[in-house]
């Protein structure tokens, strides 16, 4: 079988396509349905999404995976330090486990670094996200503003020495918390 993996940037014939990959990659996984399609189709609006950052993996001509990044903030005692987060970051449930999620996290890890990002701070399970490089965010004095204990705030440096900051608080973009009833109707109406 050939196997032709493409990684390209989300163009916006793509959002409705890619809306309903990511309601199928969370239906169901962290709570009753889900509100991930929504927040992406809100946060293509928003001046922290990177359009250059919101990157679609095909296999053989067909979408089968999505990452979005955005703009973030570790807010410390005397500075605030720009990072970046990303998500949501999705692959099609049949397509999971097969090493596809790696090869587009890795190359998006790869572009944002390249265009300039030293640090990156996301909400995920811990002990995946560790073979990315990823470690929890309060094991280096950076904690998670809505969840000050929280072992699902992971931080990663993509230059050496990013994480050398002062102790803070990383707090999410805005953009993350949308109106639960507004995503359950839009999700409803997706086509």
């Amino acid at each position: 079988m050939n196997n032709d993996l493409t990684i390209r940037l989300e163009t916006s014939e793509d959002f409705l396509v890619v809306e309903r990959l990511t309601r199928d990659a969370f239906w169901n996984k962290y709570r009753p349905g889900c509100l991930e399609p929504y927040v992406l189709h809100q946060f293509r609006k928003s001046e922290n999404f990177i359009k250059e950052l919101s990157l679609i993996l095909e296999l053989n001509g067909r979408i089968i995976g999505h990452i979005m990044f955005a703009k973030s903030k570790i807010i410390c005692k005397d500075k605030v330090v720009p990072v970046l987060t990303f998500g949501p970051f999705s692959i099609l449930p049949q397509e999971q486990g097969k090493g596809y999620g790696k090869i587009l996290l890795d190359y998006a890890m790869n572009k944002a670094k390249a265009l300039g990002a030293t640090i990156l701070a996301i909400e995920g399970d811990p002990d995946l996200y560790a073979h990315f490089g990823f470690v929890k965010g309060k094991t280096v004095g950076i904690i998670y503003a809505d969840d000050p204990s929280a072992d699902y705030f992971l931080v990663k440096e993509l230059c050496p020495n990013a994480l050398s900051t002062s102790p803070g608080k990383y707090y999410d973009p805005k953009d993350y918390f949308v109106d639960e009833n507004d995503a359950v109707e839009y999700i409803k109406n997706m086509q």
